[in-house]
């Protein structure tokens, strides 16, 4: 009960960051594709659903595929539930999503160590949760140890880099996705 089933998709979304990626207005969009701009402010906003022909010729004006374009769809479920493996612990490193599908948000659960050598810098902010043990992360120059139930920020853009310190620890790692333009009002002059 609760869990995700098959759900219809939400292709406007998808449609929007398509257009959005290209620079393209929505005049431009009705223009290539013989729809009219209230239909595909509709299409976006998730007010209509675009029939196969129609979903054909707005990817064909967006130089895409509708396959493509449904492949990049939100769910239309808002609750989905992502059980875990069983109680049985994988001694190995290992990395598992934590939501499905493409959405504003990804969460990653990282059981054991991994490369700690590699450097990671993402475009948007992220918050790092330890579940279980301990990690020592290094970004902007200094080193932060964390035990369970610790939390570190990082804003996007920052350079950083973590490793585990203690076996089988569990570090939950939270993003605004990388699809997403999260970017800062700039003061205004």
């Amino acid at each position: 009960m609760g869990d995700h089933k098959e759900q219809p998709l939400r292709v406007g979304a998808a449609v929007r960051r398509r257009r959005r990626a290209l620079d393209l207005t929505l005049a431009v969009v009705a223009q290539r594709s013989g729809l009219s701009v209230p239909f595909l402010s509709q299409i976006e906003n998730e007010r209509a659903r675009p029939s196969q022909s129609s979903l054909e010729k707005v990817a064909d004006a967006l130089r895409t595929t509708a396959v493509e374009l449904l492949a990049a769809a939100d769910p239309a479920c808002s609750v989905d539930v992502v059980r875990g493996e069983g109680a049985e612990q994988v001694p190995e490193p290992r990395v598992r999503s934590l939501v499905r599908g493409h959405h504003q948000m990804h969460a990653s659960e990282f059981t054991g160590d991994h490369d700690a050598g590699r450097e990671f810098q993402f475009r948007n902010d992220q918050l790092m949760y330890v579940a279980d043990g301990a990690v020592e992360i290094e970004a902007e120059g200094r080193a932060y140890r964390l035990g369970r139930g610790d939390t570190l920020y990082l804003t996007g853009g920052v350079r950083h880099r973590w490793r585990a310190t203690v076996p089988e620890t569990r570090l939950i790692v939270v993003a605004v996705a990388e699809h997403i333009e999260a970017v800062r009002d700039k003061p205004r002059r």
